[in-house]
């Protein structure tokens, strides 16, 4: 079998430079259906706007696999990748012509085993569960490409490094695990049987987002959908619609069309409103969108109202379901649609405790969020990364506000330039990804990151990112707080950047007891709105005791009580999202009776029984929604 040659192409955005030594500039990001700037000499283009709206053939399904920890499939014994482009064949071996004499016999993808794509590696195979390195993963598939089409092989997720081969031709690579990602393959494509190859790498590394040091399971693979989509000669790629910031009576945002002839007008409607408008396209097939808009109901947790949206440009149109709020700050409130609110949350990760593995669809996704409904949340932190995008659009549809985050968590290589190149890139395809759901109202960029000089010019300047391509949306950071003696403290100077003066702080867990924890007060000196994004206690499910044995589900329902006792001392306290939503897998959590690699800090066991600090919390919840809701 032919070897694969890997030229490391980087997904990540070119570096833009420094100001000064210590201030990174905002990293620009490429507009959706372009070449990735980084990437100019692979078929990797920037995310497609509403992928699953256009006409396309789903991937999905059983992929062959072969596991591959020495990468003898992409170097030869001495670690040097092969070179077939320098034949003028390059990539991987294409099966479907006869094998060559001296092809390698060590692969075959007809005689090896299948897995479930979507779907991690770790929960479909024993000898996976705690794998790290690289699997190739193939998929046979049937097209018929039509002249004057364009053809987009479009990634939900593959984590981590992901390198694409289409019969036998490298596409290129991407890095990022919870992104996604797509090649052009118009012209690249075979009337009839067609080949896809990924090598999948979900090795940890230390300049990568995340890096080596994490609290969830690193699931491998081919995580979301795998979709072929068929665009026409010219088209949509991308768009943002969205009430202007500050005036509720306006329309704001733009539409980017690319392809063969980019001239022109773009038509936009909503029905249901009786709005309709042309926008004219510019040279770069872009408009801007700045135009007034009669009475809309405004989408809210109490009615998440959304409208058909129509686009048309030449032979494409595009429709998109998208709500229409406002989401500010006005000193220490929280103002949505104008009105004061209290952002009633939970934390959650990207798993079913009932099923090994990563979320497989959308009834996973539903299970998740009924449940944040049935403690009265309105709120959701999706932590710690990008969660799908299927789960925004749920979020949408059920009325939870959503707090959206990048994986750049704990100790990153803050002065490596490619490290930050790669956290804006995850970053932006975060936001175009999902800019035009009302759900998501906080861009977070990143989760209890130590101070440090270096690290304040990084995440200032994924602050700048974030801001530069989303002024609708409130702009934070998972901090971490500061005791002295007995106060409660935020000193990080990022804090002066974002929105929200948002931390996490586990009184009562990881220092002092849940009676010391009492002794301890709040001195936030900011005029922001605070909320406290993470506290809990491990509690394995079914196990009680008296309320001061750890452990217990008591001493979780008390630390809870005593949380709220300790959080009612903060003025301009306007939310949380307590950790977690449900008993999820982590290597970190290895005590062998109260752990076994579950993080145990659910409200909900691995069974999916609420413990009784889920009813704590809702009758909290219920309380302060009488409060602001009266």
């Amino acid at each position: 079998m032919r070897q694969l040659f890997a030229v490391l192409l980087a997904c990540a955005l070119q570096w833009t430079g420094h100001a000064a030594a210590d201030e990174p500039q905002a990293v620009d990001v490429q507009l959706a259906g372009q070449p990735a700037a980084s990437a100019r000499d692979s078929a990797l283009m920037a995310p497609l706007q509403n992928i699953h709206g256009r006409s396309h053939l789903s991937l999905n399904g059983r992929w062959s696999y072969i596991i591959d920890p020495y990468e003898n499939g992409y170097y030869d014994y001495r670690r040097q990748a092969f070179d077939a482009s320098k034949s003028g064949k390059g990539g991987f071996y294409d099966d479907r012509k006869p094998k060559d004499k001296g092809d390698w016999v060590e692969y075959d993808f007809d005689r090896a085993p299948t897995m479930k794509v979507p779907g991690d590696w770790n929960s479909q195979a024993e000898k996976l569960q705690l794998y790290e390195g690289t699997v190739w993963l193939r998929q046979v598939f049937e097209a018929d490409p039509k002249p004057g089409k364009h053809y987009v092989l479009y990634f939900g997720a593959v984590n981590y490094e992901a390198h694409v081969y289409l019969n036998g031709k490298k596409l290129g690579m991407h890095k990022g695990g919870f992104t996604p990602f797509q090649f052009d393959v118009t012209g690249r494509l075979a009337k009839g049987r067609n080949v896809v190859v990924v090598k999948a790498d979900n090795t940890r590394r230390q300049d990568e987002i995340p890096t080596v040091n994490t609290d969830w399971w690193n699931y491998g693979g081919i995580t979301r959908d795998v979709l072929l989509a068929e665009l026409p000669s010219t088209y949509i790629a991308d768009y943002k619609l969205q009430l202007a910031k500050g005036n509720a009576r306006r329309l704001q945002g733009f539409v980017q069309v690319a392809g063969a002839k980019k001239a022109g007008q773009v038509q936009l409607a909503i029905p249901e409103a009786g709005f309709k408008a042309s926008v004219q396209l510019d040279a770069n097939g872009r408009a801007a969108i700045d135009l007034p808009v009669g009475k809309l109901d405004y989408w809210s947790p109490q009615q998440p109202k959304l409208y058909a949206v129509e686009l048309s440009a030449g032979d494409d149109r595009v429709v998109d379901r998208i709500g229409f709020r406002t989401i500010e700050t006005r000193g220490q409130d929280i103002l949505l649609n104008g009105k004061s609110v209290f952002l009633r949350g939970i934390s959650l990760h990207e798993e079913n405790p009932l099923i090994p593995g990563r979320l497989r669809g959308q009834g996973d996704m539903r299970m998740l969020l009924q449940w944040a409904k049935e403690l009265n949340c309105n709120f959701v932190r999706l932590a710690h990364y990008p969660h799908s995008e299927e789960m925004t659009r749920l979020a949408d549809e059920m009325g939870l506000m959503v707090w959206a985050e990048v994986p750049v968590y704990w100790t990153i290589s803050w002065t490596n330039p490619a490290t930050l190149d790669n956290a804006a890139t995850q970053l932006g395809d975060m936001i175009v990804r999902d800019k035009n759901r009302a759900s998501v109202i906080v861009w977070s960029v990143g989760n209890e990151t130590p101070i440090s000089a270096p690290r304040n010019a990084f995440m200032g300047s994924l602050v700048r990112t974030a801001r530069s391509l989303d002024d609708t949306r409130l702009v934070a950071a998972a901090l971490e707080i500061h005791r002295k003696g007995r106060d409660i403290t935020i000193e990080d100077p990022l804090a002066e950047l974002i929105d929200l003066a948002s931390f996490n702080e586990y009184a009562g867990w990881y220092w002092a007891s849940n009676a010391e924890m009492l002794d301890f007060r709040f001195d936030i000196r900011l005029d922001k709105p605070v909320v406290v994004t993470e506290f809990g206690a491990d509690a394995l499910g079914g196990y009680h005791a008296d309320a001061d044995t750890r452990w217990s589900e008591e001493y979780q329902d008390r630390l809870y009580q005593n949380q709220f006792k300790m959080l009612s001392g903060i003025p301009g306290l306007r939310g949380m999202t307590p950790w977690v939503l449900a008993d999820f897998r982590s290597p970190r959590r290895q005590h062998p009776y109260f752990q076994d690699f579950w993080n145990r800090k659910g409200l909900i066991s691995d069974d999916g029984k609420k413990k009784q600090a889920f009813w704590t919390l809702k009758q909290h919840y219920d309380a302060v929604q009488r409060r602001y809701e009266k």
